[in-house]
């Protein structure tokens, strides 16, 4: 893959058998592509413990890199301790640490509060075993009270010990380029890969972002919202807008990309494919 730019794919776990069987198929398709590896995601509080690590394991027994994800709100110590074992044990070199979100109903959130205390107890047990990815808002988290009080959240989480930041999803370049020229002049030098979301689905995509804070463009939004349930039109001017906007990132000089595979296929290896990175 030399003088390409280096991309990674995310996966959530499977919630059936039937999901398990698809992951396996599409895992399969998208290792076709040679990405640098493949990320898993942990739900809320842990909630999909068990089934993030059966698709991590899996994935490491194929002779691929997994970088599971790590969340530690409502986790203790202990728990945060035995998992790193666990990972440790089975070989993994790569952890995406995140603060995560607390299970709904649930108020305590237990002997972590944020990211940068998790990424600095993994240092502490763990010294340089792990390579850490955290997490970045080029459009801010919807929880920071300013720009300026994210930025400086995110600093402490390299501060604390992080290698690079994996940022949520944008469809608005100058955002990104801004974010990272703020992080550079507060002298945050770590590789700031971006986030990439393939659009498959209007609805789908209308809901994330809401939730996430992530910004739609207006033109772009119209332009989808004009298409109906043409799910094909749809595709295919994401394919374009998705694609031009790596192009742009590449073209500026972005250490890597990382794609939301949402589980697929298709929409990933197209824009991987278009690039011209596949392999």
């Amino acid at each position: 893959m030399t003088g390409k730019t280096p991309f990674s794919i995310e996966f959530f776990p499977p919630q059936t058998p039937a999901g398990v069987d698809k992951l396996r198929t599409v895992r399969g398709k998208l290792a076709e592509l040679r990405p640098e590896f493949f990320s898993v995601t942990y739900g809320a509080g842990g909630s999909t413990r068990e089934r993030t690590f059966e698709t991590v394991f899996e994935i490491q027994r194929d002779g691929l890199e997994a970088a599971p994800h790590l969340s530690c709100v409502g986790s203790t110590r202990d728990s945060i301790r035995e998992i790193l074992a666990e990972y440790r044990q089975a070989g993994i070199g790569r952890i995406v640490a995140l603060r995560g979100d607390l299970p709904s109903g649930v108020q305590d959130p237990g002997e972590f509060r944020y990211a940068n205390e998790l990424v600095e107890f993994i240092r502490g047990e763990t010294g340089d075993t792990f390579r850490i990815e955290v997490a970045a808002y080029p459009e801010y988290h919807p929880q920071a009270r300013s720009p300026l009080d994210d930025l400086t959240a995110f600093k402490r989480k390299i501060d604390a010990g992080a290698n690079a930041a994996i940022t949520q999803y944008f469809y608005n370049l100058d955002a990104y380029l801004h974010f990272v020229d703020a992080c550079r002049k507060l002298g945050i030098d770590a590789p700031i890969v971006p986030g990439i979301m393939p659009v498959v689905s209007f609805s789908k995509l209308a809901r994330f972002s809401d939730a996430c804070g992530a910004e739609i463009p207006r033109w772009m939004r119209r332009k989808l919202e004009a298409y109906g349930d043409d799910t094909d039109s749809i595709k295919a001017f994401g394919l374009d807008v998705v694609t031009e906007l790596c192009e742009k990132l590449i073209a500026s000089g972005v250490p890597g990309l990382h794609f939301y595979s949402m589980n697929q296929a298709g929409p990933t290896t197209a824009i991987v494919e278009r690039l011209g990175l596949a392999g």
